[in-house]
């Protein structure tokens, strides 16, 4: 399960919670009662079945489920008053009440309408076939980018199945991806905007039509009239 919602990703297969693109760290028990209620979207569960699950033939308080609570809300910038994420069903249990895209059928939908993908920056417009994409200053990469904000070698765009994850490669000013300094690998939705030192550009997505396709300008999609 490879989750997102709001600005945070939920990685079940490495176990790992991503906020702003920086791991943010959860004890176990806190990491699971997130991962129970967002697989379990939008059920209500019962304060009973999530004591079952989390401490299976043991007594624990509530209070120690609330202080679990506390600590979700805080690590994903959550409010019990005004919750984006989690709603108290009081008298009963939790809920996630948030929007949340599972990423791994996003890429496979994407894949589904023969999705492509592009950096496009103004009228310039980068493919990103199948594969890995080298983004650097250096003339050889597949999206050079003369500025010298931008490292020779600054970051890679991993594209499959109609999804892309970027990652920066130990650039010296770092890779922006919707206005935050990546920590980790980032999984891209279509429109957002990456910045690679003090350049931006904006990965786009684009559903391919049976009709035949041309390329104009830099290499942009765009179907024959």
């Amino acid at each position: 399960m490879r989750v997102r919602f709001g600005e945070c990703l939920l990685d079940s297969e490495t176990h790992q919670l991503l906020v702003r693109s920086t791991e943010a760290h959860l004890q176990p028990k806190a990491y699971l009662l997130l991962a129970l209620l967002i697989q379990n979207r939008p059920r209500a569960l019962p304060k009973s079945e999530i004591h079952e699950r989390l401490w299976p033939g043991t007594f624990v308080s509530d209070g120690t489920l609330t202080s679990l609570m506390a600590e979700i809300r805080h690590v994903v910038g959550d409010k019990a008053r005004q919750p984006r994420f989690v709603r108290t069903v009081h008298g009963f249990g939790y809920a996630f009440c948030g929007e949340a895209t599972d990423v791994s059928e996003a890429a496979a939908a994407l894949a589904g309408q023969k999705a492509s993908c592009w950096l496009i920056r103004g009228r310039r417009r980068y493919a990103l076939p199948e594969g890995e994409t080298i983004v650097g200053r250096d003339p050889g990469a597949a999206v050079s980018i003369g500025d010298a904000s931008v490292s020779r070698r600054h970051a890679i765009i991993r594209v499959s199945g109609g999804g892309a994850v970027v990652e920066d490669l130990g650039s010296k000013n770092g890779t922006h991806v919707r206005g935050d300094r990546m920590r980790a690998p980032v999984p891209l939705a279509d429109g957002d905007v990456i910045r690679f030192g003090s350049v931006e550009l904006t990965f786009r997505v684009f559903e391919m039509p049976d009709s035949t396709i041309t390329t104009i300008g830099d290499g942009g999609p765009d179907e024959d009239s």
